[in-house]
């Protein structure tokens, strides 16, 4: 009886695990359990209110201290003049606040770029107006006194005039297709140099600056486009088409690049006098509170040396005032951590092996070094000249969790944040107030006001529909892991079981990794694997698969040491790792070593590849996704900085995805979009011809018509996924 009984109850409690639902794939490509952000919330000058997009047609202020909605600062439907809109998909405020830019019709370029329709809004009066009526516009910017407004069009700089009727003038006259760009970053500077703007004022208002890029000896690229669906391209209805633009791929020619300065009210154009190779790049200008000194950051084409300039709009002299030399590489994150305030600036520099803060004077003085230690600094936000302190995210304690800290004049360190897991910040003027976002493993974003100590004053955003919408979803249960390779490497990593796990059964294992210079997928945080808070992988426990993340030598988070290892060699260590890691997992008790799978997207597809041909064949089954398969074939910005150029580094070079094809083991399906301006489609087709002539039939060819790298629109998201899924499930089961 007693049996009876435990059997019965044994029953009901399984029958209890398995009573919640299955996800939705369909459900979770369309976003129905996306987290929900809060839209253009920026802090404002008084350093006690700040704004906010709501319902996508007002811009409202809220009280940093009691949340009170303060004012309306924009309504759409309640302007004045001739001019009506019915949306806005973001807004920039003029530096006094008097006037705001609001924006609507983006139109994406590439990653970062994008044209759109401004306007000028003047928020005491009301009055909407068309920012230029001679086509869309990019990357505009204020006058520090918030009277001009600067913007680019076709490759040339216009200049309007608030004070003068919105007078519009045209500075620069030489911007050509694929030949010169004014005020904008050519296609790789924005993609490896994070910028979609190379334009500023100086401090008086007086003169206008910008990076002008000769692209004309950059060779083109093309790919064919067609008609198409999701969207339609009619005009190539009858016959396909095509896209042209400069790519430069490693070690070939680069935008040869100067800074020029428009005298605003002469009218004078000057070349600044700057005294650079004639292959180094200039990743940013930035101005100063000093209207003679505009800073000019360029780097060496080895890009391991960074000089900071002050250029004199006016005279053109440029005098250098700072060099920072860090072996073997300088990261592209460097360009996002520099801050000038009055009389300084400071950046961040892994000189010491770490990333940390460093002040200057402008002329080039190092002041102190603000933070010490083995731990990276993630972001800077910013230097409170008042009270001397510095407040910063930095993942000091784990290399896995990030907090908010502040550093005061004396070096005493407070953690501000209170939530361990991910953080992100962004603080009032006058650091009284700042916004957190947090999220951990198991928790979806949450977006709070906290004041100087940390304390949360309120929740913004708690995206608990998230959470109720999953917890009868049978999601699985994460866990982070450590263990050693046979090289005597620590690696970390996190797992994903299936929410009826049983130890006693042996489970197939799906590995996806990224493995980039400085990338990390293993992070207390919500947004890790893929779709958020990893439910795909959530997707695939539910289909009886462990899931398995693993971070291998060159990733982020654990110094320099660590990071840079791989240079000259990628993909040598990191598919080493991976496959380290899956014979850590078929040593597991409840993993079937012979059914354990790999893959991942751009740096992950080729990550994959190598993986599987590493010589070791551990994984039966793969899928790679916009692989680059021969670093040759890739810019030259990002691939000098790991790789140097292939005169330089024949032998490096020569390892590659193309070169290991015939060593393939398992079966492999590649997934690539036609139209992918990042990672050419050139990458998977040579690929394809070295398993053709190598006879490997164990391999299965997706393309994607007119699709870029991220490969979405219409259905195609959704069928990747499901190619990818079922490729798994009939590879592995």
């Amino acid at each position: 009886m007693k049996k009876w009984i435990y059997t019965l109850l044994l029953l009901l409690a399984t029958q209890t695990i398995v009573a919640g639902e299955n996800l939705n794939l369909r459900d979770i490509v369309n976003g129905k359990y996306q987290t929900r952000g809060v839209r253009g919330m920026n802090p404002l000058n008084d350093g006690e209110q700040y704004a906010m997009i709501v319902d996508g047609k007002r811009i409202v202020s809220y009280s940093f201290k009691t949340g009170e909605e303060l004012n309306v600062l924009f309504d759409a439907d309640n302007t004045k003049g001739k001019t009506r809109i019915d949306y806005i998909s973001g807004y920039i405020m003029s530096p006094d606040e008097k006037n705001i830019l609001v924006y609507n019709n983006v139109q994406s370029i590439y990653r970062r770029s994008f044209t759109a329709n401004y306007y000028i809004y003047n928020v005491r009066n009301r009055t909407l107006v068309p920012l230029s009526d001679g086509g869309p516009q990019e990357c505009p910017i204020f006058s520090p006194d918030g009277n001009q407004i600067a913007f680019v069009r076709d490759g040339n700089i216009f200049l309007v005039k608030l004070l003068f009727n919105n007078s519009e003038s045209q500075v620069t006259k030489d911007g050509e297709y694929n030949k010169i760009i004014n005020g904008k970053p050519d296609w790789v500077y924005e993609e490896e140099f994070v910028t979609s703007q190379s334009l500023c004022f100086n401090a008086d208002n007086s003169m206008l600056m910008w990076i002008r890029y000769d692209e004309s000896e950059v060779p083109l690229y093309s790919f064919p486009m067609f008609k198409g669906m999701a969207p339609e391209y009619k005009e190539y209805a009858e016959y396909p088409g095509e896209y042209t633009y400069k790519y430069p791929v490693a070690g070939a020619k680069n935008s040869k690049v100067s800074v020029h300065s428009f005298d605003i009210k002469s009218h004078v154009i000057r070349q600044m006098k700057l005294e650079i190779g004639s292959e180094d790049y200039i990743p940013r200008i930035l101005a100063t509170s000093d209207p003679t000194k505009v800073a000019i950051f360029t780097l060496n084409r080895h890009q391991d040396r960074m000089d900071v300039y002050m250029a004199n709009p006016r005279s053109s002299e440029c005098k250098m005032v700072l060099r920072d030399e860090v072996a073997p590489y300088i990261t592209e994150d460097m360009y996002n951590s520099i801050h000038f305030f009055d009389g300084g600036f400071v950046f961040c520099s892994e000189r010491d092996g770490w990333n940390h803060i460093y002040q200057y004077d402008l002329n080039g003085t190092l002041k102190k070094q603000v933070t010490k230690g083995q731990f990276e600094v993630l972001d800077f936000y910013g230097y409170d000249p008042a009270t001397g302190s510095y407040y910063y995210a930095s993942n000091e304690g784990s290399p896995l969790r990030s907090a908010i800290y502040k550093t005061d004049a004396k070096g005493k360190v407070t953690k501000l944040s209170q939530h361990t897991g991910t953080n992100s910040a962004s603080f009032s003027s006058s650091f009284k107030y700042f916004i957190n976002t947090y999220s951990d493993i198991h928790t979806p974003n949450v977006t709070q006001v906290c004041d100087q100590t940390g304390k949360t004053l309120r929740v913004l955003q708690d995206n608990k529909q998230v959470s109720e919408a999953l917890k009868d979803k049978n999601l699985g249960t994460a866990e982070f892991f450590t263990f050693t390779t046979g090289e005597g490497v620590t690696l970390n990593g996190w797992m994903l079981k299936p929410y009826n796990f049983d130890a006693s059964k042996k489970y197939p294992v799906i590995m996806f990794q990224y493995g980039g210079p400085g990338s990390q997928e293993v992070k207390d945080e919500w947004n890790m694997g893929n779709c958020g808070g990893a439910l795909l992988e959530h997707y695939l426990t539910q289909q009886g698969y462990i899931c398995v993340v693993v971070d291998g030598r060159g990733t982020g988070g654990r110094g320099a040491a660590f990071e840079k290892q791989t240079y000259l060699h990628l993909g040598v260590m990191e598919a080493a790792d991976q496959v380290e890691a899956a014979i850590y997992l078929g040593k597991q008790s409840y993993v079937d070593s012979s059914r354990i799978g790999i893959w991942g997207w751009s740096f992950g597809g080729f990550n994959t590849l190598m993986s599987m041909s590493e010589g070791r064949p551990v994984f039966c089954a793969g899928v790679a996704v916009a692989p680059p398969t021969c670093w040759r074939f890739y810019d030259t910005v990002y691939t000098e900085r790991f790789m140097r150029t292939p005169k330089e580094n024949h032998e490096g070079y020569e390892v590659s995805a193309i070169s290991r094809a015939k060593n393939l083991s398992g079966e492999l399906l590649l997934c690539h979009g036609m139209a992918d301006d990042n990672v050419h489609f050139r990458n998977t087709a040579e690929y394809v011809e070295a398993l053709v002539q190598a006879e490997k039939t164990n391999f299965k060819q997706l393309c994607f018509t007119n699709r870029n790298h991220s490969i979405y629109g219409g259905n195609t998201r959704y069928f990747l996924y499901m190619n990818l899924i079922n490729w798994f499930n009939e590879k592995m089961k």
